[in-house]
């Protein structure tokens, strides 16, 4: 007896159709795969934006450069984000193969790589945000107490820069976090009291 797509069990437990498992797997690889590409777009860009950004002021005769290499930080920021773009890029390509072969064997081995890389980058990526954005507060309103002068009301184009790269960071940490939630649930799903066969490749 159905009814609505659910069978009903002997213990009259509801039970989904496969087909809709289905459906809603793919979805879940839908979602990944353009998170991982936005990932790694972004990633890509925030490095580009942050690693390029420089800016020369003459200050009392003297030539000054801003680059951010002069602040460990933001070179943190630079690394984070390009070591997330290349890994979400090999996840991405791996993401798209499966959908397009389609049933391809997840075994638990693979999901506890997949989600170990997700968590590792996901840390790495909200601590480099971190770092970088307090850093910014530093440069930008400076901190008195501790006689740091203020650095963005003499390189603004400088500070704008690294602003905007900032931005592209901060997304990409919050869907690298977005991400390891999803590795989560496929590595745990595979764990459903033993009953789970799974077999689709995320």
């Amino acid at each position: 007896m159905s009814y609505s797509g659910i069978g009903i069990s002997p213990g009259n437990v509801p039970v989904y159709h496969s087909s809709n498992l289905k459906v809603f797997d793919k979805r879940v690889r839908v979602i990944e795969l353009v998170l991982r590409f936005l990932i790694c777009g972004l990633g890509v860009l925030a490095s580009v934006l942050v690693g390029t950004d420089t800016e020369v002021k003459d200050i009392f005769a003297i030539r000054k450069k801003a680059k951010f290499t002069d602040m460990k930080a933001l070179v943190f920021l630079v690394v984070a984000n390009a070591v997330a773009a290349a890994y979400s890029f090999v996840q991405g390509l791996r993401c798209a193969v499966s959908m397009v072969r389609g049933n391809v064997l997840f075994s638990k081995p693979l999901a506890w790589i997949i989600f170990s890389g997700d968590q590792i980058m996901a840390y790495l990526t909200v601590a480099a945000v971190a770092s970088a954005a307090q850093s910014a507060v530093f440069g930008k309103l400076g901190q008195p107490e501790l006689q740091w002068m203020k650095t963005c009301n003499l390189y603004k184009k400088f500070c704008n820069q690294v602003g905007e790269g900032l931005a592209c960071a901060v997304v990409v940490s919050l869907s690298m976090v977005a991400l390891s939630c999803i590795s989560a649930f496929s590595l745990f799903r595979l764990y459903n009291g033993g009953k789970s066969k799974s077999r689709s490749g995320w």
